[in-house]
């Protein structure tokens, strides 16, 4: 038996998780337009769960729940994982808005061989995010002739 998500999530989504959710939610609104769309907390007020939407996407924004759960601040700033995200125009004005909230912007806006126009950051607790934008379509012949690269399978 089947039944329909009522929450209507996308097919994928991302977990995050940091040492203080509750500040995340309100950056990485400001920063990088994500809604929230879900907080759940318990008795106390503590945030246990939260869903943010960015068009069809959502990530979760969760705390350090357990001993193998951390915040790239509480394990020396590495990342084990980065999200990306799809923007569907303004690429560069959505980086100068992250810049101006606080991201460390560690990559500039570029365009890439494969077409896309992409910048990378990082939020006040270290997390990596990267944000593409198609600027052009590109055949894979001249995507390997431009980068030198053997690539198996393409984009359809």
């Amino acid at each position: 038996m089947s039944v329909d998500d009522p929450f209507k999530h996308a097919v994928l989504g991302s977990g995050v998780f940091y040492k203080d959710p509750r500040a995340a939610l309100t950056w990485l609104r400001a920063a990088f337009g994500f809604e929230p769309s879900m907080l759940v907390s318990d008795a106390e007020g503590r945030l246990v769960h939260a869903e943010m939407r960015f068009g069809e996407g959502y990530i979760i924004v969760d705390s350090e729940w357990a001993e193998h759960i951390a915040s790239p601040t509480s394990v020396g700033g590495k990342n084990t994982q980065a999200v990306y995200v799809r923007l569907r125009q303004d690429i560069d004005a959505h980086c100068e808005k992250a810049r101006v909230a606080g991201a460390e912007i560690f990559q500039e806006p570029t365009d890439h061989f494969y077409g896309e126009r992409q910048y990378r950051a990082r939020d006040p607790e270290g997390h990596v995010w990267t944000f593409s934008q198609t600027v052009r379509v590109v055949p894979k012949d001249e995507a390997e002739r431009l980068s030198g690269l053997r690539i198996e399978g393409w984009h359809r």
